[in-house]
């Protein structure tokens, strides 16, 4: 069998490590995991976005000592790139959010954990080498919340990430098509594809089951996966959460607090007039509202009404660490990915992860030094110009 390092040998960035995560995997996940709503035209917008700046690099500065590290929400960092939260990661590979939490740990940066995590609160807790975040959803069962909270704090997550972005789910036609279910159910159409990536079946057999596991044991949700996945379905979606929700929230969590699901430089500045320590400018990385505005575009209106009240971290499209700089240099104290270091878990567990971090680490340390910024503080939006 070819080891974890064997198989990154040839990749030599995130790309490349997407690119072989998705060939490990079933169609059916891995369109799970890449796809977005309807036309996916957000998902595309997120990352066309980046072309629209031109980098204006000053000359003839001393960058011999340079260093990556910043401070959000309270948590120092080695690098401004945090993990987003994303469900059931065990589908990518059978250690799932636990693996992805000690990659970033030893890379020195902030690991969020999913409500929906296929690895629990305490589990992920127990094998993090790092900072860990909590990120929840407006639930319509508040004593739910309560419990996650508790849970969360208990377990020593430092900040929650509170995702506003989903009063419905968007409609990701992929998974329509593909008959994506959790857990997954084989069809005929499905099954072959599935034979021919024996690795990831071996991982699904042998690993543990595939559920939503901060929801096993809560009495009455059940255990299994299809009935806490009707559970989640239904508790998850809130047309009714609002601003009092927020509120609500906010006074029952007493660590930083960041709210994602922001496009608005209006609703930035509510949410931080709500008690709100950060932002997490985000689109849910073009799964819930085909259509909406890219992350990076809506970047610069949401900074400038924030003032430097809060923290904010944009959320989507980034693949390079070019892309770190050019958010960083509008304003931003961070990014944060989703979708690259779970292609990274697929394709080769937790040094997948770490891979992808250590490539875009990289990558921003000699885009600094080539922009003559010897650090994420001196970039501004002096060095941008938009693309001709």
């Amino acid at each position: 069998m070819v080891g974890p390092s064997r198989r990154l040998g040839r990749t030599v960035n995130v790309a490349d490590v997407m690119a072989l995560g998705r060939r490990r995997l079933p169609r059916l996940v891995a369109e799970f995991i890449d796809g977005g709503a309807e036309d996916e035209a957000t998902v595309a917008a997120n990352r066309r976005a980046f072309a629209d700046w031109d980098f204006a690099p000053r000359a003839l500065v001393g960058v011999a000592r340079r260093s990556l590290g910043v401070t959000v929400l309270g948590e120092p960092l080695a690098l401004p790139v945090v993990l987003s939260p994303t469900g059931l990661a065990r589908l990518a590979h059978r250690e799932g959010e636990a693996a992805a939490a000690r990659a970033a740990g030893q890379a020195g940066t902030a690991f969020t954990l999913s409500t929906g995590s296929s690895c629990s609160i305490e589990e992920v807790a127990s094998a993090a080498a790092g900072p860990l975040w909590f990120q929840l959803y407006l639930w319509r069962d508040r004593a739910l919340v309560e419990q996650l909270l508790d849970r969360a704090a208990a377990a020593g997550y430092r900040a929650l990430v509170l995702t506003v972005d989903v009063p419905v789910m968007g409609r990701r036609e992929r998974d329509v098509r593909n008959g994506m279910t959790i857990p997954p159910r084989f069809t005929p159409a499905t099954a072959l594809d599935v034979l021919r990536r024996p690795a990831w079946l071996a991982g699904l057999v042998r690993g543990p089951s595939i559920t939503f596991a901060n929801l096993v044991g809560v009495p009455g949700r059940g255990r299994g996966a299809a009935e806490l996945g009707r559970y989640t379905n239904e508790e998850l979606v809130n047309p009714g959460a609002d601003w009092e929700t927020l509120a609500w929230v906010r006074h029952r969590w007493s660590g930083p607090l960041a709210v994602k699901g922001i496009l608005r430089p209006d609703d930035a500045r509510r949410a931080v007039d709500a008690g709100a320590d950060g932002i997490v400018v985000s689109n849910h990385g073009g799964r819930q509202l085909d259509g909406a505005l890219p992350a990076l575009r809506a970047l610069p209106a949401v900074v400038d009404a924030v003032g430097g009240r809060a923290d904010v971290i944009l959320d989507g499209g980034v693949r390079r660490g070019a892309d770190v700089a050019k958010a960083l240099a509008l304003g931003a104290k961070a990014v944060s990915i989703g979708r690259p270091y779970l292609m990274g878990l697929a394709a080769a567990g937790e040094p997948g992860v770490a891979a992808v971090l250590r490539m875009l680490r990289d990558e921003l340390d000699s885009t600094l030094a080539l922009l003559g910024c010897p650090s994420p503080s001196g970039l501004d939006r002096d060095l941008l110009v938009p693309a001709g």
